[in-house]
C-alpha cells in the first residue's frame, strides 16, 4: 500500500512539473516573435517605405534603390512591393540589399 501511495506521489509531482514547464515554454515562444512592420509614406515626388522593429525605424527608403537617379517609387503598392522582399529577405537572415534584377522581377516602374 505505502509503495502505491509513494507512486501517485510521485506521479502527481512529475504532472505539475511538465505542465508548468510546458506553459513556461509557450510563452517564451509567444514573446520571441519579432515581427517587422513596412509602412508606406509620401514623398514630394512619390512614393516610399520604411520597416519598423518593435517600434523603431530600422530602414527608411524615400527613392528606389540601385538606379542612377534619385526618385521615389511611382505607386503605393511598388513602394510596398520592395518593402515586402526586404522584409523576406531579412526574415531569411540575408543583406537586404535590392538589386536592379529585384526591381524587374516585382515590375517596378524606374
Amino acid at each position: 500500500m505505502i509503495t502505491n501511495i509513494k507512486k501517485r506521489f510521485f506521479w502527481n509531482k512529475i504532472q505539475k512539473n511538465l505542465s508548468f514547464l510546458i506553459l513556461i515554454l509557450v510563452l517564451i515562444s509567444c514573446s520571441r516573435k519579432e515581427s517587422l512592420k513596412i509602412k508606406s509614406f509620401k514623398t514630394k515626388s512619390g512614393w516610399g517605405y520604411s520597416i519598423a522593429s518593435k517600434e523603431k525605424v530600422i530602414i527608411k527608403q524615400s527613392i528606389i534603390p540601385v538606379i542612377n537617379d534619385t526618385k521615389s517609387f511611382s505607386t503605393e503598392e511598388d513602394a510596398l512591393r520592395v518593402g515586402n522582399l526586404v522584409v523576406g529577405k531579412l526574415k531569411q537572415d540575408l543583406s537586404p540589399t535590392v538589386t536592379k534584377n529585384d526591381l524587374i522581377l516585382l515590375k517596378i516602374k524606374f
